[in-house]
């Protein structure tokens, strides 16, 4: 790949938009002491997440805190109302490239409404946790001030994110995720080897118990790749004009990837969980603040049983809102096509149906144990530093944009080859 300038010169742009944006992770906002938060922020699930999506940046109070979680939020959004939800957002869905031009200027206007929203319940919740965070106290213009910066440091990050989408390599927003959580993996290994090995708590076998860590790290990143490359491929013929069957030779394949809600489940459903906390933050410690953590904050069974449902749900039902089987089975008939012993019509909408419904089970359950390994892990080892956990969604977000960056270069290069050819 870099035999070819042009993929050079993008590989080059995107490592270089890294860059940026890790030096960004690292620039603290003003007057903030982040000394307690660093210690802490994995003790609430809900900052946890923003902190992994952020790359790190909500336990240094940086000016890319909150990442590019608004920006996701509102796409989900505007992706679901346009689904015969609100008919103008649905008509401009199906307007081509116009139409999603201005569904993508939605989706920024509400990004920045989300941004600032949830910045500023960030900042005013932690500074309630942590009364030492804000310096010279927490009034009303410092949290704003701090909400705004947070806010203007996510549409940068977006911004970044089209850049790389441009210029670069693999899907803008989904690289900067990546980047974030990839850039914090040495200190998680860094973490676990001081553990394990060079703490002054460390146990005999450390060494062992560390190469059995790697070992099962490695085991995790293959087994998450399996998931979201494995795809249950249907059968289709195509039919000619004189509706003579064309030779098995030119069969066609439907493949529906066993995993098609990728990581928006889990996404859903920490969400969903964690907002009630988020809001319970705003007021004063109590029996029913405690009952919530206690059930929504993912340090017990039955909250990890919760979240576990959560995801099944929304993973049926995100994969139902991605394919839908009647739309399949109407395509199939406009263009000549059939299943082979499937009748056309209703038999191919419940064939279709059928079989989704299968490999999704599969595909929800391993969702669920990959999302909620991290979560057990600290349950059952309650000395276990919770940057040590291992799996969660940051594998999964990793996984999936690597593949599809893979994808889109190896796209490029046999580009550049026909071009050479021709």
């Amino acid at each position: 790949m870099f035999a070819n300038k042009d993929i050079r010169n993008r590989i080059f742009f995107t490592l270089f938009a890294f860059l940026v944006y890790r030096l960004g992770c690292a620039i603290t906002v003003p007057n903030v002491n982040t000394s307690d938060l660093i210690a802490g922020i994995g003790e609430n699930s809900f900052f946890a997440m923003i902190n992994l999506l952020g790359g790190g940046g909500l336990e240094q109070f940086s000016v890319f805190a909150v990442g590019v979680t608004p920006y996701i939020t509102a796409s989900i959004i505007i992706q679901l109302l346009s689904m015969d939800v609100i008919p103008h957002l649905t008509e401009l869905s199906k307007s081509g490239a116009t139409g999603r031009k201005t569904l993508d200027k939605y989706t920024r206007y509400l990004a920045v409404v989300f941004g600032f929203v949830q910045s500023f319940s960030l900042v005013y919740g932690l500074s309630k946790s942590y009364s030492t965070l804000l310096v010279g106290g927490s009034g009303i213009a410092t949290i704003l001030y701090i909400a705004t910066i947070f806010t203007a440091g996510t549409m940068f990050l977006v911004w970044i994110g089209d850049q790389i989408s441009m210029k670069g390599v693999g899907n803008g927003i989904s690289m900067v995720i990546m980047a974030g959580i990839v850039g914090r993996l040495p200190q998680q290994f860094v973490d676990a080897f001081t553990s394990l090995v060079s703490g002054s708590n460390a146990p005999d076998n450390g060494m062992l118990l560390f190469a059995a860590y790697i070992i099962v790290y490695l085991l995790i990143i293959v087994f998450v790749t399996l998931i979201n490359t494995a795809e249950r491929k249907i059968p289709i013929q195509q039919t000619s004009s004189s509706l003579e069957i064309i030779k098995n030779k030119n069969e066609d394949y439907l493949p529906l990837k066993v995993n098609s809600a990728s990581v928006i489940p889990v996404i859903f459903a920490s969400s969903l969980m964690m907002a009630p906390l988020q809001i319970a933050s705003f007021f004063e410690t109590n029996d029913i603040t405690r009952a919530m953590n206690n059930w929504l904050g993912l340090k017990t069974w039955y909250s990890l049983c919760i979240y576990v449902l959560l995801i099944l749900f929304f993973t049926f039902f995100y994969t139902k809102m991605q394919i839908n089987p009647e739309e399949f089975s109407k395509n199939l008939a406009k263009s000549g096509q059939y299943i082979p012993g499937i009748r056309p019509g209703s038999e191919t909408q419940d064939y279709v149906n059928k079989v989704l419904s299968r490999i999704t089970v599969f595909g929800s359950v391993a969702l669920a144990l990959i999302a909620v390994m991290p979560h057990a892990m600290t349950i059952i080892w309650p000395d276990l530093s919770s940057n040590m956990a291992l799996g969660g969604t940051g594998l999964i977000i990793v996984v999936g944009v690597a593949l599809e960056t893979i994808k889109q270069i190896q796209g490029l290069i046999t580009q550049k080859s026909y071009k050479d050819y021709y």
